[in-house]
This record gives structure tokens, sequence and C-alpha cells, in this order.
């Protein structure tokens, strides 16, 4: 698909997406390449990991392997938009990004994404282990090769499944100070996994129509809105399972079970609100939308939790 035209000489030059035109792009341009808004929460996360792990880590190393994290997630974003720029410019949230927008040439996007992953992985094996950058390679691949690539235009189980993607960061932050994976990364990893439907299909119900306009089947564009409202509820009681384990197993102690508890809580309470509506119209979709906002500050509250209670009973 044909991005905006766009005079860049004067004259009638109009850039392709996906054509050789070179388009010069500003660094914000790469920068939002990156998604660092999302990049947020990936960096949080796998710092709590990286705290909350047993031993020692020299802090020049520890700020090492939180770059190599966040420049890997921007990475996996760039690869992420390379690939979908066709489809960013049917979305209206997506339409104005550097690629649909014609402010920067497909390769570019490319190259981008394909040095800082390779930068990304190589650093963080030289400074940590190699374990930590085979998660690491294995997260930017997952994200682009199997969500973005394969499973995205495929299936209504994209993000089910692609939620995977964004639950590394905190087994990679623990793996870059102890060098191996135990039984709490891998259930943060679960908490994060199973966060992620409740918290993507809440977002999905209000941007409905920018997915059914470019052809991408999520849950509420095939299945309807009733069964995306019961989906997210159903996930929701798995995730509150998931936050609890840590708890249950004896991997944490109260400081996270009180907050794990408290806020599950109240994500419970607004899934439910959720789930029993029946209100189509998007400007009314307030239960939705505050699902969506409180979805991210819960990830922060329990890991910022997670780190003060391993600090305070280790």
């Amino acid at each position: 698909m044909a991005s905006s035209p766009i005079d860049l000489t004067g004259s009638n030059a109009v850039p392709m997406i996906g054509s050789s035109v070179a388009v010069p792009a500003h660094w914000r341009d790469f920068l939002a390449l990156t998604k660092p808004r999302v990049m947020t929460l990936v960096v949080f996360t796998a710092l709590c990991g990286l705290l909350a792990a047993p031993g020692n880590i020299h802090p020049v190393i520890a700020f090492t392997a939180i770059l190599c994290i966040a420049v890997g997630a921007g990475a996996a974003g760039a690869l992420n938009q390379w690939y979908e720029a066709d489809i960013d410019g049917m979305m209206k949230r997506t339409a104005k990004r550097p690629l649909p927008a014609g402010r920067m040439d497909r390769q570019s996007a490319l190259h981008f994404g394909v040095g800082l992953s390779v930068f990304s992985v190589v650093l963080m094996g030289l400074a940590t282990n190699w374990l930590a950058a085979g998660i690491l390679a294995g997260s930017i691949l997952f994200y682009v090769v199997v969500y973005t690539a394969w499973l995205k235009p495929r299936t209504v189980q994209n993000i089910v499944i692609g939620g995977a993607a964004g639950a590394f960061p905190p087994v990679i932050g623990w793996a870059a100070v102890t060098g191996d994976v135990t039984a709490l990364p891998i259930a943060l990893f679960a908490l994060i996994f199973f966060w992620t439907p409740p918290h993507f299909w809440a977002l999905a119900l209000f941007v409905k129509m920018d997915y059914q306009n470019a052809g991408i089947p999520m849950l509420p564009v095939v299945e309807g809105e009733v069964s995306t409202r019961r989906q997210i509820w159903f996930y929701t009681a798995i995730m509150a399972a998931a936050a609890m384990a840590p708890v249950l197993l004896r991997l944490t102690g109260p400081i996270y079970g009180t907050v794990a508890f408290l806020c599950t809580a109240i994500f419970a309470v607004m899934a439910f609100q959720v789930g029993h509506r029946r209100e189509s119209d998007p400007a009314k979709m307030l239960p939705e939308k505050r699902l969506f906002k409180f979805s991210i500050l819960y990830l922060f509250l329990l890991f910022g939790s997670l780190v003060v209670d391993r600090w305070v009973f280790a």
C-alpha cells in the first residue's frame, strides 16, 4: 500500500512504503521506531528481575545489562514497524508512525532494527553471560518472527501466544545476575504472559475498527465483543493465580503478597465490569479504558513490591 503523498523536493516526487526512495529521517523518527512508551514497562520489569535476583552484580554491568534489554526491545519494535508498515498505514492509531507517514524509508528501518538486535545480544553476552544473551535473542526473534509475521495476521490467539515476547525481560534480568533461571523468574514470566490478553484485549475493544480496517484477526473483530469480554475475565482469573503463585510457593514475603492480593482484586473487579457489559459504543467504553490504564499500573506495582519484598526479607 502506498503511503500518503509527500512532496519532498517541491516537485511531484511521492515516496512509497517499501520503495527505494531515500527519505531523510530525523533522529526522533528512529527513536519512534523503538516504541519508547512500550519500552518503559519492558525496562522496568527487567530491572526488577535483576534487582530481585540473588547474588551481586557490579553497577556498571547491571546498567549495561538493562541497556542491552532496552536496545533489544527497541530493535524488536523497529523490526515490527518495518514489517507492518503497510498495515500501520491503514490504522488511525499507527498512521503517524515514521514509515506509514513517509518520513523514513523501509530499508533504513530494517537496517536500524537488525543493527540494534546484533549489538544488544553481543554486548549482553560479553558483559554478563551467554544465557542472558540467548534469551534476549530469543525474545527478539519471537516478537518479530513468531508474533508479528506468523501469529498476528493469522489467528485470534495471536496476542495470547505472542504475549510470551513481553514476558522475557524479568527472566533476562535475573539470568544476567545469576547465569541461570529458577522458579521465581518463571513465575514472573507466567504473570506477564497471562496479564497480556486482558491488557491488550481491553485496548482492542475500543480500537476494534482499526484492526478491522487493517484485516488483523483480533478477537473483537473475529469473535465479537461478547466473546472478548468473556475471555478477558477468563484470563484475568488465570493471571490472578499466577500473581499469587510466588506467595503460595514461598518465593516472596508478605509485602509482595499484600500488594499482589489488593491490586489483583482491583484488577478482577474492573475485568468483571468489562466482562458483563454489552455496550458497543466506543465513546462509552470507560470500563475498558480504565482496565487498560490500570493494567499498566498493576505491573509496575507488583514488580516494584517484589523488589522491596526481596530486599527486606532476603
